[in-house]
């Protein structure tokens, strides 16, 4: 499988910045492993809360762009 370039919007960006540095480096993390399995198994809570990561995959170009990152009931309605 061939990596993927990971983007990430800059609402997304605020949004990381806006969480303690604890969550921050346990979501960058799983920013980082969509490079190499942008389809992991499982959907699961970030960072102990019920945040979430929106994000879109590109095949083609090999990218994935992170869209936000939220309590999942405000991401549902994005």
């Amino acid at each position: 499988m061939a990596s993927y370039n990971v983007r990430i919007k800059p609402s997304a960006i605020k949004e990381l910045e806006a969480l303690p540095a604890k969550d921050r480096r346990r979501i960058a993390t799983k920013i980082q492993a969509l490079g190499n399995n942008p389809r992991p198994v499982g959907c699961e809570k970030l960072a102990g809360h019920d945040k979430r990561l929106l994000y879109t995959i590109e095949d083609d170009v090999p990218i994935v762009t992170v869209i936000a990152i939220g309590n999942r009931r405000d991401i549902c309605r994005r």
